[in-house]
């Protein structure tokens, strides 16, 4: 089997994830932790405008770069 029922696959950061199908980039944000307004996220090599992280959903196969950034003081 290719996976759980109503789950899709997707690779974050270079490793290969699961989530179900419908999970939208913000909720993915909250699954890795990312709670920083300081983040970037590159969908199948497009940055991808903040203001479309609730409205857009995963889709099999999408590949994301997730990066943080920390500032200094």
């Amino acid at each position: 089997m290719s996976g759980a029922p109503g789950h899709i696959r997707v690779r974050v950061n270079g490793e290969e994830r699961r989530f179900p199908a419908g999970t939208r980039i913000r909720e993915l944000l909250l699954e890795l932790g990312v709670s920083t307004p300081r983040v970037a996220v590159e969908r199948n090599r497009e940055i991808l405008p903040k203001a479309e992280y609730e409205s857009t959903a995963l889709a099999e196969g999408d590949e994301l770069e997730v990066v943080e950034f920390v500032g200094g003081g």
